[in-house]
């Protein structure tokens, strides 16, 4: 049953983030999937995450739905022109990938080429505008296609955004909705109690909710995070846990693994866990999350 499917029916779903890789070796996308086969609904594919040149969203959703693993294909404004956007969207279509998350990407300088120059064709309302037209049947040129594309949309949302800076968050979530995104991916969340406030002003948003579970790798990884990356905050006892923990790596799992277990209990649409290179601890946080 496809994911969109599965949220109409008020079933839960468990999203996993799994990076393509730098190089045409995607064996291990397979073997990790099938550590997860029947326990996770769909696989979202980053393109080209930090402006990190890897293999593309596309290539990625290709290979695992040609091995029977429904795919997110993540498009980024950054990267291509309304061409080539539209080209990547309608061949995911015809390859039978039925979710698409549009993104703006993140600034070249933060990847690994720095002497990239990024597109910027067309901006996120305007791909979410393309993406409308081409299910109705035409192109961004107003030419007919034949045949026409059928997606389940989305988009990401800010939810550890506070005062005005929400405000602005949730105006614009509504002017995608309004573009027709229908489920939101959310930055990590680590305060269940700060994203219940959250929650609650997104309701009524008509999307599905999906918050991010980010696999924490140490201690250290989470004070950076903490100190560093606006709009993620990462209480200190969590922090704490993870500094006293005797298995530093299994309580990070078992953090984890929690996360969702309270997420779930919020009546969100469900989950995206991303294990950052640690796919192989996808598993044993579902076990713990008993899922």
């Amino acid at each position: 049953m496809a994911i969109d499917d599965k949220i109409q029916s008020g079933e839960f779903v468990v999203l996993g983030e799994f990076e393509p890789p730098k190089g045409a070796d995607f064996s291990p996308l397979l073997t990790n999937a099938n550590l997860v086969k029947g326990r996770v609904d769909a696989f979202v594919i980053p393109e080209m995450a930090n402006a990190v040149m890897k293999a593309s969203s596309l290539g990625g959703c290709c290979f695992l739905q040609t091995h029977g693993f429904e795919t997110v294909l993540q498009v980024s404004c950054r990267d291509r022109n309304r061409l080539a956007l539209q080209a990547d969207i309608l061949a995911a279509a015809g390859i039978g990938i039925s979710s698409v998350m549009v993104v703006p990407g993140e600034e070249i300088r933060y990847g690994d080429h720095h002497q990239a120059r990024a597109v910027y064709d067309v901006d996120l309302m305007e791909l979410l505008e393309g993406i409308a037209g081409l299910q109705k049947g035409k192109d961004m040129a107003g030419i007919e296609l034949q045949g026409t594309p059928r997606f389940f949309v989305g988009t990401t949302f800010n939810a550890g955004a506070t005062g005005g800076a929400m405000g602005i968050e949730l105006e614009e979530l509504q002017k995608r909705v309004d573009k027709g995104v229908q489920f939101v991916i959310t930055t990590p969340v680590f305060d269940i109690e700060g994203f219940q406030q959250t929650l609650s002003r997104m309701e009524g948003s008509g999307t599905a909710i999906i918050p991010t579970v980010l696999l924490l790798k140490s201690a250290g990884m989470a004070r950076y995070i903490d100190r560093n990356i606006s709009h993620i905050s990462i209480p200190a006892d969590t922090i704490r846990s993870i500094q006293k923990a005797p298995d530093k790596v299994r309580e990070c799992v078992r953090i984890a693994g929690e996360l969702i277990k309270q997420l779930k209990q919020l009546g969100v649409a469900g989950v995206l866990v991303s294990t950052i290179g640690w796919e192989d601890k996808l598993p044993q946080i579902l076990d713990l999350a008993r899922i």
